[in-house]
């Protein structure tokens, strides 16, 4: 962003210490919008997910081992607001949801599930897509984007990527100056969605990759490079996906097996 950065203001919690070292370095990868190499970025969805269990620091680690650029997460909070990195409200075996349950109390019965600090920490090499979970549907709805203003408060304004599906969200992350992106189900147009989506200021749309299929393909990408947004899709793991993916020009990847991107999207 134009201006620098007011470290006071945009210095997130202790325990991601290591995590915004990095910062500066991070930064410079994002302003870049496309890939140096010129290949879409390669996003280990919930981490090295095909090998290690999803949105755990394991996952998170490998992913980075095996060429990652960068990396998508879960965002949910508990009872007593602290987020944490994980997919569904709920946890399989446990007899009530992520949010009615304290920080200590998700520790102790599901000791893998990390807090969001923990897992930016990990992630300090890539650059990271936040999903925020925030769905009426879900034991953790949150009309009054509680979670979405920590990380405001908590994770500054720069080196992070806030995605969400919920446009009310999305658009709390945009006005408070975060870099952000419309994550869209597959009955949703994308070509419609690009215009939406620049009219919001978000940086990326993010369909799922099953909607760029032939000629239509080639119109999403058109509009999206029109409206001057980056399009990230998911989630791709067969090789004849990514390469044809790449060919139609999309900028990003989500990926359960960063390993294989790379080798997909190799010169």
């Amino acid at each position: 962003m134009a201006g620098g950065i007011d470290r006071e203001c945009c210095r997130p919690a202790s325990e991601a210490g290591r995590w915004y070292q990095s910062l500066e370095a991070r930064l410079v990868t994002l302003h870049r919008m496309s890939h140096p190499s010129g290949r879409p970025w390669i996003i280990a969805h919930r981490g090295a997910s095909l090998q290690a269990q999803e949105n755990t620091i394991a996952a998170f680690e490998l992913a980075a081992d095996l060429g990652a650029d960068a990396v998508e997460l879960d965002a949910r909070r508990t009872a007593d607001g602290v987020l944490v990195v994980h997919h569904d409200d709920t946890v399989t075996g446990l007899d009530r949801p992520i949010v009615a349950m304290n920080r200590a109390e998700l520790a102790a019965t599901a000791p893998w599930i990390p807090d969001l600090g923990e897992a930016l920490t990990a992630c300090a090499d890539m650059w990271i897509d936040v999903e925020v979970k925030n769905d009426p549907r879900d034991a953790d709805w949150d009309p009054d984007d509680a979670v979405m203003r920590t990380i405001v408060t908590d994770y500054g304004t720069a080196d992070i990527v806030i995605t969400s599906f919920n446009t009310q969200t999305v658009a709390v992350a945009s006005r408070a100056g975060l870099r952000t992106g419309w994550l869209i189900g597959r009955k949703v147009d994308p070509v419609e969605a690009t215009v939406t989506a620049a009219e919001a200021g978000h940086e990326f749309l993010l369909p799922h990759f099953s909607t760029l299929r032939g000629r239509r393909g080639k119109h999403i990408v058109a509009a999206a490079a029109g409206a001057g947004i980056e399009l990230a899709v998911w989630t791709v793991d067969k090789p004849a996906d990514l390469v044809r993916l790449a060919d139609l020009g999309v900028g990003g990847i989500a990926t359960n097996a960063p390993d294989i991107a790379r080798a997909a999207l190799a010169p």
